[in-house]
């Protein structure tokens, strides 16, 4: 198959393609990254300062405007984050996932329009700084090409470009969320678990994504806190209904406290039970 001019280009359209709130594009060669309008680098969010805090701004209206109250500001800037960090992961483990190749993505090398039109999650424009690959990959001869020596070591890739990309970024939002350290890296944990699962089961793959992901994070993977925690409940019917265990709270209950998330630490078996059930029916 002939290998395009970006050899991430094939899992950023496929992924748009099923993730139709997401935009990723990858700038022509020789173009900088956009700037100005909804466009903030992710350079500037670890910067910290005014565009952190406009960027949190809009959190806080939207959690006004959705929920008819405010949230604390340390919930707003756990939220902005995760609003970040979740389409930000997969611009690294979709490639891996589809095509094992492993961009990497320092912050300068990312931009970020969470306000473009027509994308609920937002418009990202990345610029690799080179990819890893395996042995025989066509993509091995483009410029910036990587050979590792195997799945192991592409994992390791994996979980090393993730962070370099978002422990900046981490830098700056942690005190504005009253975390630190392994509370941010349990909550990097979950955005790398829960963005692919996510996507894989859009692109039905969902059982292969749990195999991924087990070996990804199997626990003990510094910086990232535990492991995928994949495990599987019986419905109402002895139907099997997949879960996981997050590493970390994203705080939603301190705005709605009747609703928790289906794999939140806070949320018990029973109840995760009635709320799988549920959207499977729906």
């Amino acid at each position: 198959m002939p290998v395009p001019l970006s050899a991430l280009a094939g899992a950023y359209a496929r992924l748009t393609e099923v993730l139709s709130g997401l935009a990723v594009t990858e700038p022509a060669a020789g173009a900088e990254l956009p700037r100005g309008g909804g466009w903030i680098s992710a350079a500037s969010l670890a910067e910290g300062g005014a565009a952190l805090d406009a960027f949190l701004a809009q959190d806080d209206a939207q959690v006004l405007r959705d929920y008819g109250r405010r949230a604390r500001p340390d919930v707003v800037a756990s939220f902005g984050l995760h609003r970040y960090a979740w389409p930000a992961c997969l611009l690294i483990t979709v490639p891996w996932f589809l095509h094992r190749r492993v961009p990497r993505l320092p912050v300068t090398h990312v931009s970020y329009d969470r306000t473009a039109t027509g994308f609920d999650l937002g418009h990202l424009a990345v610029r690799s700084a080179g990819f890893a690959c395996l042995p025989g990959d066509p993509a091995a001869v483009l410029p910036g090409a990587r050979v590792v020596a195997g799945e192991e070591a592409l994992r390791a890739e994996v979980r090393a470009a993730v962070a370099e990309h978002l422990e900046p970024v981490l830098a700056a939002f942690g005190p504005r969320t009253r975390r630190r350290g392994r509370a941010l890296w349990g909550m990097v944990t979950d955005e790398v678990v829960e963005g692919l699962w996510y996507v894989a089961q859009l692109l039905g793959e969902q059982e292969r994504a749990v195999r991924e992901l087990e070996l990804l994070l199997p626990g003990a993977t510094r910086p990232y806190v535990g492991s995928a925690a994949f495990r599987e409940l019986s419905g109402p019917t002895g139907e099997p209904l997949p879960t996981r265990d997050r590493a970390s709270c994203c705080m939603f209950y301190t705005v709605r406290p009747e609703d928790t998330c289906a794999t939140c630490p806070r949320t018990c078996d029973a109840d995760r039970i009635a709320k799988l059930t549920m959207a499977a029916a729906s």
